[in-house]
């Protein structure tokens, strides 16, 4: 593991400090969490996993055989 010299300004310091030991962690582990948060974001992003399924054909939907048919959708009690 690597070590990184980083510039705090002294007041942010303090602040994560408590806020790291009020979490029960290090500053280095808080610092460390929130680099790999934001790094990995995109792969959690629900929206952004979604979007990248559908892009190539690769989101599948099985509707069993079941085709659209508009006067279905719109024969419904709630339009009449």
């Amino acid at each position: 593991m690597k070590n990184v010299t980083l510039s705090i300004p002294d007041d942010l310091l303090k602040k994560s400090r408590e806020y790291a030991e009020k979490q029960g962690t290090s500053l280095n582990e808080f610092i460390r969490l929130l680099l790999k948060q934001a790094v990995n974001q995109s792969e959690n992003d629900p929206v952004k996993r979604l979007i990248g399924h559908s892009r190539g054909n690769r989101l599948k939907v099985n509707t069993k055989g079941w085709k659209w048919n508009r006067n279905e959708i719109y024969d419904r009690k709630i339009f009449s």
